[in-house]
């Protein structure tokens, strides 16, 4: 399956844990549903993918990159949604975009992947239906995008590496989730008591660690794997074009005006990509050693 097509997929459960998590944001803080969304996921992946058998990933340096990558993406995700208490959603979408456009600008190896990541930039702001009215709570809500940003740009990073490790399936994102919920614990597992005494906050919560962290999250491995740093940042634009066109289909909330603009930009982006070419299927030369330390 192509790429984009592995995104949109990705976007679409996303989208689906999304909305469930929204309704327990009344019963539990924004950054508890956050940690557990990860650390539930990390349980699952670790039955599923039992990593223990895979020796290769026990070696101390890919074992800390590994470690290391879970660590940031289960603080991107509690930073996100500390944002999004505090910030107009289509505000926190457009910053924490400035992490992958950090990673494009960056790694991007020609002129394509570079001018893809400014239009998909502009398209994603358009999109996004960015507000200047953020109300209180703004600084708070700022900080934590910033470090949301920061994340973005440290997952597309680590995670690519982790993804072309030579280890099989998601094994290594298994044990990054559950290492990221571990190290965030002790910061955040007390306010998850009332999920312990209801079955369906605890349903629920399982629904929010599939739909928002399992698949799309393994669906992203694979991705990587495939395409380089910079292409891959430029992927990431879909996410907030598959929401408008779902909002469309679903919710018949048509596209207009800027919006409408919007989505033309991010899909000259992909197409400036694809025609760019990507990386080899598969681990290149050289991934299936120990990453390199640093």
């Amino acid at each position: 399956m192509p790429a984009p097509a592995l995104f949109v997929v990705s976007g679409l459960t996303q989208y689906l844990g999304a909305a469930v998590a929204v309704g327990l944001f009344a019963v539990l803080p924004a950054g508890t549903v956050a940690w557990l969304r990860v650390a539930v996921a990390g349980v699952l992946l670790l039955a599923w993918r039992r990593p223990w058998r895979v020796r290769a990933l026990w070696e101390p340096r890919r074992l800390a990159v590994t470690v290391l990558f879970g660590v940031v993406l289960a603080t991107m995700n509690v930073a996100f949604y500390v944002a999004i208490e505090h910030l107009p959603l289509g505000t926190a979408v457009a910053l924490e975009f400035l992490g992958p456009v950090a990673v494009a600008a960056v790694t991007g190896s020609g002129w394509r992947e570079r001018a893809a990541i400014g239009v998909a930039a502009v398209g994603v702001v358009l999109l996004a239906g960015v507000s200047l009215d953020t109300g209180p709570g703004a600084v708070t809500g700022l900080v934590a995008i910033g470090v949301a940003a920061a994340c973005w740009a440290g997952y597309i990073v680590l995670g690519r590496r982790v993804a072309r490790a030579g280890t099989p399936g998601a094994s290594g994102l298994a044990v990054a989730m559950a290492a990221g919920g571990l190290v965030l614990a002790p910061f955040l597992a007390g306010g998850a008591g009332p999920v312990l005494h209801d079955a369906r906050l605890a349903l629920l919560v399982v629904v929010i660690a599939v739909c928002s962290s399992v698949v799309p999250y393994a669906l992203e491995q694979v991705v990587l794997r495939r395409v380089s740093a910079a292409t891959f940042a430029v992927l990431l634009a879909l996410l907030p074009a598959t929401a408008a066109v779902v909002g469309a289909v679903v919710l018949r909330q048509l596209p207009h005006g800027l919006e409408l603009v919007g989505l033309v930009l991010v899909s000259g982006a992909i197409a400036l990509t694809a025609r760019g070419g990507s990386d080899p299927s598969g681990p290149g030369p050289g991934d299936g050693q120990p990453p390199a330390p640093g």
